[in-house]
């Protein structure tokens, strides 16, 4: 058995082709960018995904390869709006990174009311929402709305270009606030009708589920075998806490990638409104998640500004700057901040900087704010009674362990390091294997080391930990004033 899987992630498209037992035979990736026409604006051209798509199984499908079955999964929730003959309408606007419906927010809610939307979808409405962006395109692109008749993600994009089926499985659709009813764990149509009154809501599938077979069309175009079965698929993050097995209850999942993704598996719904309470990505599992709106991004953007295309050297110059990054602290609220502090308007904030500062301090206090965004989270969601036994990092950042030994660090929290950290494309290709056959993500990634926090360093990041909390408070007001200049000395959006 050998099966395909395919995840679209915000900086590149992911392709991993894996055997019966896990083990990676081919990987590709094709790096992409987001488009950020205005401030509070992160979107993307779905028909991208495709083209990304047909690349990469071009790339892993060598002569004679023979491909059983097909995983797919992807960044959201996104919305991605197209006409009755799936043709894409407006570029898609991403998950919560993308801010531009705080009106909308406020609107809804003063509709629908905050408690109800939090006790019927699980969740508050949030720059993570979907219902708000929907609204954001019918009040100002009302000529997309009008049109409009599927709603898409990257997962369900690629199944439907594989099969020619529309579906969304349920995790998705339960990020698709306040469309979707946590309880009942099927679309709310009242609201539905509401917000997008000529949508076609998609069928609803379990990521895990087929939703149907490969066409000849897709086959002519990807190469790989007619008939076939495709996956569901789910967002990228419960794709990737799939591929390293933290999927038990108690299990949270570190994703170390251009944001930081965090989702606790518990074993009830639990309603809290800083973060997001949602159906897992196997039926009868609940997850408590949360997510920060940068952290590798910071990194990439430090690099870019600092001019050096070797992150290993950033790395080690970090290494060098010690605990503390020399008196730096920093904020990463670069894009607004998701969980738990739920601000769009939010902004990064770089505090003690002197001239004797260097690239390495800067680099190690990026990477010390995300820990401290991670000790954040992982705060909130034990006050909410989330009971974390045992965490497991993947992602990118894994790699070169200084970032994972920060956190760990930060948090005291020992962490988890699975054989394979390929992440989210690994996880869709272990979906679409257990679709088709028996399989045990613990036979396919076994545990490769573990990462215990030095008890040496909590003291210090104790202190530095309570400097973070305040630091936000402190500077609130002078970020949001930036954020409304910032707004107001943007370009319009195009149309």
């Amino acid at each position: 058995m050998t099966v395909l899987g395919v995840d679209i992630g915000t900086s590149s498209g992911k392709g991993v082709l894996v055997d019966e037992d896990g083990t990676v035979l081919r990987t590709a990736t094709r790096p992409h960018t987001v488009s950020r026409p205005t401030p509070g604006h992160v979107e993307m051209d779905s028909r991208v995904w495709w083209d990304e798509f047909v690349s990469l199984a071009h790339e892993l499908l060598a002569p004679g390869t023979v491909v059983d079955a097909v995983g797919v999964s992807g960044m959201g929730p996104c919305v991605a709006l197209a006409d009755d003959t799936d043709t894409p309408l407006h570029p898609a606007i991403l998950y919560g990174v993308d801010t531009r419906a705080t009106a909308q927010i406020a609107r809804l809610n003063a509709e629908l009311g905050r408690d109800a939307v939090l006790r019927r979808c699980g969740s508050l409405l949030s720059t993570q929402a979907v219902g708000p962006k929907i609204a954001w395109l019918a009040e100002h692109r009302p000529d997309v709305a009008a049109r409009a008749r599927r709603l898409y993600m990257p997962s369900s994009y690629l199944v439907n270009r594989l099969t020619g089926r529309y579906v969304l499985d349920h995790h998705s659709a339960s990020q698709s606030v306040p469309l979707y009813d946590s309880n009942a764990q099927d679309w709310y149509r009242p609201w539905a009708r509401r917000i997008a009154p000529d949508l076609e809501l998609p069928p609803l599938r379990w990521p895990g589920d087929i939703a149907g077979q490969v066409t000849a069309d897709a086959a002519a175009a990807t190469g790989l075998p007619a008939g076939i079965p495709v996956v569901t698929g789910t967002i990228d993050a419960w794709s990737e806490a799939l591929s390293v097995g933290a999927q038990h209850t108690g299990d949270l999942m570190l994703m170390y990638g251009s944001t930081m993704f965090l989702i606790n598996t518990v074993s009830e719904r639990l309603l809290v409104p800083e973060l997001w309470s949602t159906v897992g990505a196997l039926p009868g599992t609940r997850s408590l998640a949360g997510g920060m709106a940068t952290s590798g991004v910071i990194t990439d953007w430090l690099r870019d500004l600092l001019g050096e295309g070797d992150p290993d050297a950033l790395l080690a110059e970090a290494e060098a700057s010690g605990a503390g990054a020399r008196g730096l602290l920093m904020l990463p609220y670069f894009a607004g901040e998701r969980t738990p502090v739920a601000d769009p308007d939010a902004r990064g904030v770089i505090a003690g900087l002197t001239v004797e500062h260097t690239r390495g301090d800067l680099y190690r206090a990026a990477l010390e704010a995300t820990a401290f965004g991670v000790r954040h989270n992982v705060e909130a969601m034990r006050a909410a009674g989330a009971d974390i036994r045992r965490v497991v990092a993947v992602g990118g950042g894994t790699r070169g362990g200084l970032w994972t030994r920060i956190v760990s660090d930060v948090t005291g929290l020992e962490q988890e390091i699975r054989t394979v950290t390929l992440g989210a494309s690994y996880g869709a290709a272990f979906l679409a294997a257990s679709a088709i056959g028996e399989t045990d993500i613990d036979s396919w990634n076994p545990v490769r080391e573990r990462v215990a926090p030095d008890t040496g360093l909590r003291s210090r990041y104790d202190d530095l930990y309570d400097l973070y909390l305040r630091l936000y408070p402190a500077t609130r007001d002078i970020g949001h004033a930036l954020a409304r200049h910032q707004r107001a000395t943007a370009k319009a959006p195009p149309a």
